[in-house]
């Protein structure tokens, strides 16, 4: 059994600390929000998030990291907006071989970093692992049974986590394509708003599963001009967390889309899902990684054009619906058409 440090008190580091618990772990969960974390003793369950599941009085709930140093394995579970913060205030803390791993799924918006970059930068010489998969707090949380990828350069990284992390309900496997890992789960949040978008419309399955199945190529197609391997992306963190997140009202991204379906401004569907929204944040910044790499990207660009520019979303589908014919094969296409795809230098992204 290990001595686990979650950083994090909402949905996700919740459901985590309740299931190591469980599993016997010997588990802390932090938050910088004092006034979550009263609630949390008060109540004996996080009443916003997780309503009816018990959080243990065992599990320790602390605002600080001074006993970080004994973490054997740091589980950074905070909106992308703060995990820069985050890990550096964890910096200091961490002993040398305590494992990092993170469950966060985006992107750092001003810099465009994956979220183990970001972490890098602040935390240089730990293992970091990547933890996605197609996984709801509210299901973790209630033992359903839930499979994910653990993603690290160090192989015996990734195995570290799955050997502690796996139970009788929690099923984790390993992956050493860290790009492709953290891009399918970033980018599906994408994706999911757009289904939401279709269900506020009053769509049929037939669309979803278009958008679905489009989604995912453009998915792999900039997961490929990254370095990211396109096989990762027919696995657990593409495919598998594009349906659940595409399918589940736990999905605060669909949510999102619904009102925006529905016809709430941008501004008015975050205020509606009352959450952070990644897909928001991770929509802009996969815009301009698209232009960056020169990766065609067209239902992102729809919905960058309705998030910043105020254009309506049934006009973004009949854009969508009116692009010039194509080759459903990418490759295909590029011959026909004699287009060269770009060049990439990858050493930037594969870090």
């Amino acid at each position: 059994m290990a001595n686990i440090l979650i950083l994090g008190s909402g949905g996700f580091g919740a459901a985590l600390a309740v299931m190591l618990h469980k599993s016997g772990h010997q588990v802390s969960m932090w938050s910088k929000f004092q006034q979550e974390l009263d609630e949390i003793r008060l109540y004996g369950e996080h009443r916003r998030l997780l309503p009816g599941i018990p959080i243990d009085t065992a599990i320790r709930l602390t605002s600080g990291l001074e006993d970080a140093a004994q973490a054997e394995l740091a589980i950074i579970a905070v909106p992308s907006f703060a995990v820069r913060e985050t890990a550096r205030a964890l910096a200091p803390r961490l002993g040398k071989d305590t494992v990092v791993a993170n469950v966060g799924k985006g992107f750092e918006e001003k810099t465009l970093l994956r979220l183990s970059q970001v972490i890098r930068e602040e935390i240089p010489e730990n293992d970091i692992v990547v933890l996605s998969g197609p996984s709801h707090a509210e299901e973790i949380a209630r033992n359903v049974p839930t499979t994910i990828v653990a993603a690290c350069a160090n192989r015996a990284g990734a195995e570290y986590v799955q050997d502690l992390l796996m139970n009788t309900n929690l099923r984790v496997y390993v992956s050493d394509d860290m790009v492709g890992v953290e891009l399918g789960g970033a980018l599906k949040n994408i994706i999911a708003i757009c289904a939401g978008v279709c269900d506020g419309l009053g769509l049929g399955d037939n669309t979803k599963a278009a958008l679905m199945t489009r989604g995912l190529a453009e998915i792999a197609r900039l997961g490929a001009a990254m370095g990211a391997q396109a096989e990762t992306f027919a696995g657990l963190t593409g495919m598998g967390d594009l349906i659940v997140t595409c399918t589940s009202m736990h999905s605060r991204n669909r949510r999102a889309g619904i009102f925006l379906g529905q016809g709430l401004s941008p501004e008015e569907a975050l205020s509606r899902v009352g959450m952070t929204v990644e897909g928001i944040i991770a929509d802009r910044a996969a815009y301009a990684l698209a232009q960056r790499y020169g990766v065609e990207m067209p239902i992102v660009e729809q919905l960058y054009q309705v998030i910043t520019q105020g254009k309506e979303v049934r006009q973004a589908l009949a854009d969508l619906m009116g692009r010039p014919r194509r080759h459903e094969n990418e490759h295909i296409w590029l011959q026909e058409n004699r287009v060269s795809p770009p060049a990439h230098t990858n050493s930037e992204d594969l870090s």
